[in-house]
């Protein structure tokens, strides 16, 4: 059913995006502000009550709900978890950048390049080289592959119904929501750590596996730990690896120069990598998709 579940989700992403997310986020928005006035008061314990307030009432009504559903008719219960994974998912959230930029690269407009990455990282961009705009697209692409993607999958399979998906995208929101607070803040980042351990490795690795797989694994093993956000550096690192481009490194600000590490092997970054990165990106979901249906194809056969 997880993989009927996937499928679905992703085909009616792609037929029907969800384009408006504004009432989506401003309802999570406005939770989190209540939960950040009445729990708030400066120490550790504060954010964790908070962080459990937030997240364990949501998974339990929405286990409840698929176990109900469930036992009505498994095909309510199927429709439960493509509604979750519609909402939870983001393929397309972040490829309308990603394809508005490959068109501006190739028709050579790299004003508007700029402006699109600019938009994208929240950040001005005019000052940025087109190598450089080239170089941030992939890095933005693969890491949003990972985390409005393959991180929802990954945490959708392994726990029941669509409690996974929904503590997975929960656990993003609130870390990026409370990053900043200082010890309220706390719990929140660790939770979200912890979850991101084991998906961005099994990200890092679907990278490897349909891309250069020694490249892959080298740059992941000498060079993630080196990158400021640990999960961001083991998904950029395989992912340059297995492209056989190189990120990171540093880049032009309006002051002087930002240091990065660099990432990857290979040649420098240019137009013809950001449709490398489509295909890898597309690849490593393929074979997702894949391994869910032959689980479900091995969990069906009688022994």
């Amino acid at each position: 059913m997880s993989a009927l579940a996937v499928v679905a989700a992703l085909l009616l992403e792609q037929w029907r995006p969800l384009g408006e997310r504004k009432a989506y986020f401003a309802l999570l928005a406005g939770g989190a502000e209540w939960l950040e006035r009445s729990f708030n008061a400066g120490e550790g314990r504060h954010g964790m009550i908070a962080w459990l307030v937030a997240v364990l009432p949501v998974l339990a009504a929405a286990t409840a709900l698929y176990y109900v559903l469930l036992w009505a008719h498994p095909l309510l219960a199927l429709a439960c978890n493509v509604a979750a994974l519609y909402f939870t998912l983001g393929f397309r959230q972040f490829s309308h950048y990603f394809t508005d930029l490959q068109l501006a690269v190739r028709a050579g407009d790299v004003d508007r390049a700029r402006e699109l990455i600019g938009a994208w990282r929240g950040e001005p961009a005019q000052h940025r080289s087109r190598e450089e705009v080239i170089r941030l697209a992939i890095e933005e692409a693969l890491v949003a592959s990972h985390r409005h993607v393959c991180g929802v999958l990954f945490w959708f399979v392994l726990l029941p119904g669509p409690s996974g998906a929904i503590l997975y995208r929960l656990a993003v929101f609130l870390r990026r929501r409370w990053r900043g607070l200082g010890a309220f803040g706390e719990f929140a980042e660790r939770a979200c750590r912890a979850l991101e351990w084991p998906a961005v490795r099994l990200t890092a690795a679907s990278f490897a596996v349909v891309g250069d797989f020694e490249d892959a694994i080298y740059c992941w093993r000498t060079q993630a730990s080196a990158w400021p956000d640990p999960d961001a550096g083991v998904v950029l690192a395989a992912g340059a690896g297995a492209l056989g481009v190189r990120l990171g490194m540093p880049l032009t600000a309006v002051e002087g120069v930002e240091v990065r590490p660099e990432l990857g092997v290979g040649e420098t970054a240019d137009a013809p990598f950001l449709d490398g990165v489509v295909g890898l990106v597309w690849r490593a979901l393929v074979v997702w998709v894949f391994v869910l249906l032959l689980l479900a194809l091995t969990s069906a056969l009688p022994f």
